[in-house]
């Protein structure tokens, strides 16, 4: 299992810190692996943030989330995981991560994630 580094992602300044907006990024090609059997699990992360003073760069973004596709980890800890990251390396005012998995044996999972800044 291969181990996932925040440190790619890449950071620049929000060019208007000064206002309240949403940004939303979709990526719909998210792949990871199932822990327990070794297989994909395939899926959608919609990205939705309000930034302070930092936005990501979205080719870091890409090259960050690869790199889950050969971490075996179940979904809840695959989505946690990557709100954590992002808010680590954003520090946003606010920032919710919508996962949507594909229907595995007839079921399917979707995680959402919240953060707020205590500011």
């Amino acid at each position: 299992m291969s181990e996932i580094s925040r440190d790619i992602i890449e950071t620049f300044e929000n060019p208007y810190p000064q206002r309240d907006y949403s940004i939303e990024t979709i990526c719909p090609e998210f792949t990871s692996m199932c822990p327990k059997t070794g297989q994909p699990d395939f899926g959608a992360l919609t990205i939705t943030y309000v930034a302070d003073q930092k936005c990501f760069e979205l080719k870091s973004l890409k090259l960050y989330l690869q790199q889950y596709r050969n971490h075996g980890a179940f979904y809840e800890n695959v989505t946690n995981r990557i709100l954590d990251d992002l808010v680590a390396a954003t520090e946003p005012r606010s920032m919710k991560i919508l996962a949507e998995f594909t229907p595995r044996g007839g079921i399917r999972t979707n995680v959402t994630v919240e953060y707020r800044s205590e500011n």
